[in-house]
């Protein structure tokens, strides 16, 4: 099983899976980690960069751990057989032990458009 969780500063678990370029993937082998890695994909890999149509370098992952997505992020996630969660967690290693126990609770994702994105772009 492999678990990616959302890590902009390789430290935490950071909000906003979509916009995303930094993620920590763990390994998990009867039912426990064992061994993690760094990843870090150029900004056209970020999920609202590329294409839900294509394949993204994450499809091979079980799970995505994230402090924040939207309904549009969950269902993209579903679709390449990927389960999001939402949590508010800080730690991206008690989160992943969390939910290898049952234990972490996913939380409702965030009502957003692209059009809100757009209107921040602009703002910049």
């Amino acid at each position: 099983m492999k678990i990616a969780v959302t890590s902009q500063n390789r430290k935490s678990i950071t909000e906003h899976a979509g916009r995303c370029r930094k993620f920590r993937l763990f390994e998990i082998e009867d039912g426990r980690i064992a061994g993690t890695e760094l990843l870090e994909f150029a900004k056209g890999q970020s999920f609202h960069e590329s294409s839900p149509h294509e394949a993204h370098p994450l499809d091979v992952v079980d799970v995505l751990i994230s402090g924040g997505m939207g309904n549009g992020m969950i269902q993209r996630l579903r679709n390449k057989g990927v389960t999001g969660i939402i949590t508010s967690q800080s730690d991206p290693e008690i989160a992943v032990m969390l939910y290898l126990k049952g234990k972490l609770q996913s939380e409702e994702p965030h009502e957003h458009s692209h059009h809100e994105h757009q209107q921040v772009k602009l703002e910049l």
